[in-house]
């Protein structure tokens, strides 16, 4: 198997990951919401995410960022994982898939 094809592969798997992980005060999945602002996935399979909250007071503040850590790190070929959480740029509502505007009203 080539190396793009299994590259593509395992994000495609950190995909479904974090599209399983929702906010609790929100019924949508924290990627369409927006708050995964950056994924990168090294040579030896240690992934880095870059994330956000709705809020820096956030109630999950602690708990989000280390769900995303521990079920990404639960891929069977994923080495290290680093949750960075950032908050520059804010998290607008303008950052929500189309999908997720859909259910939250916005469209």
């Amino acid at each position: 198997m080539s190396e793009e094809k299994t590259y593509m592969q395992l994000e495609g798997q950190i995909l479904e990951v974090l599209k399983s992980i929702f906010d609790p005060e929100i019924p949508v999945n924290i990627y369409d919401l927006g708050l995964i602002y950056e994924i990168d996935v090294d040579d030896y399979n240690n992934v880095d995410i870059k994330m956000t909250l709705t809020a820096p007071n956030c109630p999950v503040a602690d708990s989000l960022p280390m769900e995303v850590k521990e079920r990404v790190k639960a891929i069977k070929e994923v080495n290290n994982v680093n949750v960075e959480m950032v908050f520059d740029p804010p998290w607008s509502a303008a950052m929500m898939s189309d999908e997720a505007k859909l259910v939250l009203g916005y469209l």
